[in-house]
């Protein structure tokens, strides 16, 4: 198997795209923000002609209200990759949220633990009324392991990881403990300087602007759905919703959608460290980008050691 991992904006598509039809492989995305239909421009998804030149999955799945998480994913992810080497294609996992990736590849196990709908509600009123933070004091007081894994500001994620603890009355990583990982990965890490990432998502997220962004957020709205809740929280929508309720200025909701971009980038860069000798590391702004990244697949196939 070959994973194509690194910041957002830094190439992952198009590499993981030129190398499925150079070997004949089939893409599993890794993205926690692709699997929502509807959120196709702002998700930065593959676009119509990537997906006829390379096979897509998990992507499109669920509906912006609906519930998704690591343990659909791991399962759903796990079934593509067992169809691709059925039917002798290689699969090819490319994304940039690395708690998917790293619980893919180390085989990790995740706690069936349903939905409490009056828990979530409950600790949502005391995020809106005490703020987040309090739920992340007490989500690190409990499982420091686990609080340490997510971003404090992500109150969505935090209250599940309470959940999963008051379901079980012990921390969630007891439950989390890496069982047998998968062997003979090759894991591609894409890498630049940061300034010109930075630049890239910027120029990303206004060619998003030129290809519809508004316009999709506008729909989603109409759709009933909510703005800065969930999925909708993610770079981009919230901002735009905001604008679209007359909160913020459009210069000012695209200026915060970068930053918040950037920001978005570091954080996955502490998943994804230059000092991991388990992934071998490309300048995302070389010329010869997809030619060295071939040579590594090539190597792989050929029982070459792979990281």
């Amino acid at each position: 198997m070959v994973s194509i991992v690194g910041p957002t904006a830094v190439g992952k598509t198009q590499l993981a795209v030129s190398l499925a039809w150079r070997f004949g492989g089939e893409i599993i995305s890794a993205d926690s923000r692709q699997v929502y239909r509807h959120m196709d421009i702002g998700t930065a998804k593959p676009t119509v002609g990537e997906r006829k030149r390379a096979p897509h999955h998990l992507i499109d799945i669920v509906d912006p209200n609906e519930d998704f998480g690591l343990g659909l994913f791991l399962g759903l992810a796990r079934e593509q990759i067992h169809e691709c080497r059925a039917k002798g294609v290689l699969p090819i996992v490319a994304g940039g949220t690395g708690q998917y990736v790293w619980a893919l590849l180390e085989g990790w196990q995740v706690p069936k633990v349903p939905p409490n709908l009056e828990f979530r509600a409950a600790r949502e009123r005391e995020a809106v009324e005490s703020g987040g933070a309090a739920l992340y004091e007490e989500l690190r007081r409990l499982d420091p392991a686990r609080a340490a894994q997510l971003d404090s500001r992500n109150v969505r994620r935090v209250i599940r990881a309470l959940e999963i603890i008051h379901s079980r009355q012990g921390p969630v990583t007891l439950a989390n403990r890496p069982a047998e990982s998968m062997s003979r990965t090759l894991v591609i890490g894409l890498t630049m300087k940061r300034e010109e990432l930075y630049r890239r998502i910027d120029l990303r997220v206004d060619r998003m602007m030129d290809g519809g962004f508004l316009e999709e957020v506008e729909a989603l709205v109409e759709r009933g759905y909510e703005t800065g809740r969930g999925p909708l929280d993610s770079p981009g929508y919230r901002e735009l919703g905001m604008y679209l309720a007359g909160q913020l200025s459009l210069d000012e909701a695209l200026q915060r959608t970068k930053y918040r971009t950037h920001g978005l980038a570091r954080r996955q860069c502490t998943w994804f460290k230059l000092s991991d000798t388990r992934i071998r590391w490309l300048d995302a702004s070389t010329k010869c980008l997809e030619k060295r990244a071939a040579a590594m697949v090539e190597d792989a196939l050929v029982g070459q050691p792979l990281c």
